[in-house]
């Protein structure tokens, strides 16, 4: 990956139905070579999805959850993120193992979401965030 790819792709985080004559058009390329970029950074595994940003006026939240030493955060991970109201599962590092980034129609789906989590037999902590509003970058 360059820094063309780079540029690519930051214009893709913002909105990822950019066409692809405007990104060729702000790098300084041709369509072409964004098209075939895209393509191969799709296949290369780079990109993993192209996804909506809604606002629903639902409450949003971040669950971050901590699990046993022994445990394989991999497996946990995955099953949560088939949970419905869940929009990404980030396995990370510090206090906690699992950052679950939620939609939930209101404070009592988010406390669902807790209570599903500290049911799974290998999670020995919670700590809930609102998010109170986000912007893109």
């Amino acid at each position: 990956m360059d820094e063309l790819d780079r540029r690519i792709l930051d214009i893709l985080r913002r909105d990822a139905r950019t066409p692809y004559t405007e990104i060729a058009d702000e790098v300084g390329t041709s369509e072409g070579t964004v098209r075939n970029r895209v393509e191969r950074m799709n296949e290369d595994g780079v990109i993993e999805r192209f996804t909506v940003t809604t606002r629903t006026g639902n409450v949003k939240a971040m669950i971050e959850v901590g699990v046993a030493v022994d445990v394989e955060t991999g497996e946990v991970s995955e099953r949560m993120a088939e949970w419905e109201e869940v929009d990404f599962v980030w396995m990370v590092s510090g206090e906690q193992d699992i950052v679950l980034v939620v939609d939930a129609a209101d404070t009592r789906g988010v406390n669902e979401l807790i209570t599903q989590a500290r049911e799974q037999d290998e999670v020995v902590s919670t700590k809930t965030r609102l998010i109170l509003d986000e912007h893109l970058g």
